[in-house]
């Protein structure tokens, strides 16, 4: 299956719309109702962190397949400043913006793997995948 949309995020609105097309193609794998709300969340959280910190950026979902196993990927890319400390974003409760701080580390615990790697001029991208569970 090969699966990709893409989603400018600039706004509160392309949020709903990164979240809905993530959803409909988790269904479309097969993957459970809670998967796919997990799913939805993550997706949430990154791109309001684009709009947040960034202003613009972009959501990218894709179908990956492991060994035969489908799955989801989310990678969300930026084109703000990148994070300068990563460890410290990366723990519950940290926030730049006034929030709750679970943004980047709560989509780490949602989803099966995450990578993050902010670049110097460049702004930030996050990796996320989602495999889907044989037996739910």
């Amino acid at each position: 299956m090969t699966y990709e949309a893409r989603v400018p995020i600039t706004c509160d609105a392309d949020i709903v719309i990164a979240r809905q097309r993530g959803r409909a193609l988790a269904a479309e794998l097969g993957v459970s109702n809670t998967d796919q709300a997990l799913i939805a969340t993550a997706i949430s959280e990154l791109a309001r962190n684009i709009v947040a910190y960034a202003n613009r950026g972009e959501i990218v979902i894709a179908g990956v397949s492991r060994a035969g196993r489908p799955g989801i990927m989310i990678t969300a890319r930026d084109g703000g400043p990148r994070i300068p400390n990563i460890e410290l974003a990366m723990q519950d409760g940290y926030s730049t913006g006034g929030g709750l701080g679970l943004g980047l580390s709560g989509t780490r615990r949602l989803m099966d793997e995450f990578e993050i790697a902010p670049e110097v001029g460049k702004g930030t991208t996050v990796i996320t995948k989602k495999w889907t569970h044989r037996h739910e």
